[in-house]
Formats: C-alpha cells, sequence, structure tokens
C-alpha cells in the first residue's frame, strides 16, 4: 500500500470503530474496539516511518523531528483526555467516541489536503508493478484486514485468549524478522538490523516497567495520595492519567533542543548512551515513587506533590528514549522495512504493556491486609523492586554499547 494510503484506510477504519461505539455502545462496543485495533495497526507504524522518511540518515534535526512529533502525539493526548472526562461526566460517555471520531475526520482532511508537500513519500513500493497487479494486491490488503476483524472482536470478549494470542503474534513476528534479516544478504544491513532489533527489545523492557500509569500506580493514586497539589485541590488520578503528557508536551521540544545544541558541540551522546540514561531516570522516578512511603502520615496517606515529582522524573526518562528510539529505528533499517520494523517498535510496546499489567497485578495482589497502611507498604516496595530492575536494565545497555555500537556502523 505504502505509508499514505495505509495511514489514510487506518484512520477510516479507526473512525468507524468509534462510530459504531458512539452510535450503539450495547451491541457494538466490542466491534468498535476490533475496528480500532485493526485501524491502529495501520496508522500508527506507517505514520511514525514516513516522519523517518522526511530527514536524511545522517541528519541531525531527525532526532528532534522526532521529539516534535512525539509531542504532538502528547498533545492529542492531553487535550483528548480533558474532552472525554469532560464530556463523560457532564454529558454521554458516548460522546466520547463522537467526538474521537469527529477529530479524527478532521484530522484525515487535514492529510489529504496537505500530503503532496511529502512528494513521494509514502509512496507505494509497488509503483513498477502493472497498475491491474497492484490494485488486486492493495484490494487483497483491505478484505484481508476487514475478514480478520471477527478474529479480533473474539480476542478482544474472550481475554482468556489474549496471552496465546499476544505469545503467537509474538513468534511470528519473530520468524518473520528473521525472514527478512536473511533475505538481505548484505552483511552491513544485517548487523545495523539486528542493532535495531536490540533497541527494540530494551523498550520492551523499559515499557515493562514504565507502564504503570493505568494499572498499580492507578490504583496507588486512588488509594494511596491527599489531594493537595502545591496548594491546590485536585483528583490524584487526573494527576496520574495527563501530568505525564503534559510534562511531556513542555519537555519533549527543550530536550530536543538540547540535543540540537549538544550536536553543535560535538557533545551529544550516542543512541545508545542516551537509552541508558533513559532507563537510569525511570529507575530514579521509581524510587521516588517508593520513597512517597517516607511522607505518608498515620493513616497510610502520602504526597502528591512527591507522587508528581516523580512523573516529572519518568518523562525525561522517557524522553531519552522514545522518540530517539524511533529515530534510530529508522536510520538503522532499509526503506522497504521501515513499515515492518516501526511495527516491531509498537509491537514492543505492546508486550511491555502486557508484562507491566502482569507485574502490576503483582504488586497489587501482594498486599495481605486490609488498611490503606498495609496496602501503601505493598506498592511502595513494589515501585522499589521495579527501579531496581530499571537500574540493572541501564548499567547492562551501557556496558553493551560497545558492542552494539559496532553493528551499528556509522549510524549514531
Amino acid at each position: 500500500l505504502g505509508f499514505k494510503k495505509s495511514l489514510f484506510f487506518g484512520g477510516i477504519v479507526m473512525i468507524l470503530g468509534n462510530l459504531l461505539i458512539a452510535f450503539s455502545p450495547q451491541d457494538m462496543f466490542y466491534y468498535g474496539i476490533a475496528f480500532s485495533i485493526i485501524g491502529t495497526g495501520f496508522f500508527k507504524p506507517n505514520i511514525s516511518s514516513m516522519v523517518g522518511e522526511l530527514y536524511d540518515e545522517k541528519d541531525p534535526r531527525r532526532d528532534a523531528g522526532f521529539g516534535m512529533f512525539y509531542a504532538g502525539i502528547n498533545i492529542g493526548g492531553f487535550l483528548g483526555g480533558i474532552l472525554c472526562i469532560y464530556l463523560g461526566k457532564f454529558y454521554s460517555w458516548q460522546l466520547c467516541f463522537l467526538a474521537a471520531a469527529i477529530v479524527m475526520i478532521f484530522g484525515l482532511l487535514t492529510f489529504l489536503f496537505t500530503k503532496k508537500h511529502l512528494g513521494p513519500i509514502g509512496d507505494s513500493p509497488l509503483l513498477e508493478m502493472p497498475e491491474s497487479k497492484r490494485r488486486v494486491r492493495e484490494i487483497a490488503v483491505y478484505v484481508g484486514s476487514l475478514i480478520s476483524i471477527p478474529f479480533i472482536y473474539t480476542m478482544v470478549i474472550n481475554t482468556d485468549y489474549t496471552d496465546y494470542f499476544m505469545y503467537t503474534i509474538g513468534i511470528i513476528a519473530l520468524l518473520y524478522f528473521i525472514y527478512e534479516l536473511v533475505k538481505l544478504g548484505n552483511v552491513s544491513l544485517q548487523k545495523k538490523l539486528i542493532a535495531a532489533f536490540a533497541f527494540i527489545f530494551f523498550y520492551l523492557l523499559f515499557n515493562a516497567i514504565y507502564e504503570q500509569s493505568g494499572g498499580s500506580l492507578s490504583l496507588f493514586a486512588k488509594d494511596n495520595l491527599t489531594n493537595n497539589l502545591l496548594g491546590f485541590t485536585i483528583d490524584p488520578n487526573a494527576v496520574n492519567n495527563s501530568s505525564n503528557t503534559l510534562f511531556v508536551i513542555i519537555l519533549s521540544p527543550l530536550i530536543g533542543l538540547l540535543w540540537l545544541w549538544l550536536a553543535k558541540m560535538k557533545l551529544e551522546p550516542n543512541t545508545l548512551i542516551k537509552f541508558g540514561i533513559g532507563f537510569l531516570f525511570l529507575s530514579a522516578s521509581f524510587y521516588i515513587f517508593y520513597y512517597t512511603k517516607f511522607f505518608a502520615n498515620a493513616e497510610g496517606i502520602t504526597s502528591l506533590n512527591v507522587f508528581t515529582f516523580a512523573y516529572f522524573i519518568t518523562t525525561i526518562g522517557e524522553l531519552c528514549l522514545g522518540p530517539i528510539g524511533m529515530s534510530i529505528i529508522t536510520k538503522l533499517s532499509p526503506k522497504r522495512l521501515f513499515g515492518m520494523m516501526m511495527g516491531l517498535w509498537f509491537l514492543a510496546s505492546a508486550f511491555g504493556q502486557l508484562a507491566a499489567g502482569k507485574l502490576g497485578a503483582a504488586i497489587s495482589q501482594s498486599n495481605e491486609g486490609t488498611t490503606l497502611v498495609t496496602k501503601l507498604q505493598s506498592y511502595t516496595d513494589g515501585y522499589y523492586q521495579l527501579a531496581i530492575y530499571a537500574l540493572v536494565a541501564g548499567i547492562v545497555l551501557i556496558v553493551i554499547s560497545p558492542l552494539v555500537k559496532k553493528l551499528m556502523q556509522d549510524v549514531k
């Protein structure tokens, strides 16, 4: 299809998914989710790959460009979260899905009117093929994806199948990666692709620790935090849900400019070191989550200010890794494999979230008492363990950086 058509098709399918839920939530909710899953698969990896193609492989602006792209994603997440909470609480939760569909329509229209400025970026890789054959292949992709919706629907409504599905997809993705790796037939390109896979693996580990906001940290915020943030009264879970995206919006351009300034000064750390620094900041943030126990009162209620500061540190770690990771994947991958490698990047995110859910569940289930004090102890002990895991991962990454750097060759 090419990135442009994949992005547009994914957007259309996501819009349909949200409209199904908006107009018939009781009957069509899970079908709407299935449509959204298919649409996201077409949309997310391809738009990231297109950003990568905007820059030359050695353009120092690439990392900063992905940083701005990352900030844009989080602006949408921040505003969308606020809008949906407002519509859901004061009007109807169905309107949240309708609003999402309307905003996506505006987004796709913007893309349609501006894509001419992209030139050949994102065009089909099969342009040299006869049009009739190319059209047959494109239709086969569209039909195949829609046929898979009942299968995705089954996965969504029966969570017992989810783990098996994820493991199966993981094995298939790994085998396909090996197939494409061997098919390259060029040792230099193969080494770069192996280096890209190493970054993807560490991104999975990062997300397994980082993605606690929707699980254990949400429960921690509900049970064990005050509602006072710098003198203002605020719902702790509103902070848990939105502080990270707000910090990304604020810090992303600043860190992007920092990389550019360091590059001009010839002091910019390579991507491996940036990844390692990201893990160290992640470790520090979870140690701060753990340290909230020392600010608790006798009832087990602790400081929202310290909790928010921990998220600030988490965000710095995320920005040392997330947008830069997407950038390095496009640097290390042949253009023909941009979409596949970005798909693996987001698949690693999905597996990281799966692991994060299991880690968060273990943290929550470790509480053997019924008081807020015992909950506080259980949560913070778990965060201490996660801080250690992140620290070890960061140190390992820095230690093996010379080996991975050799695989990367001239890519920085």
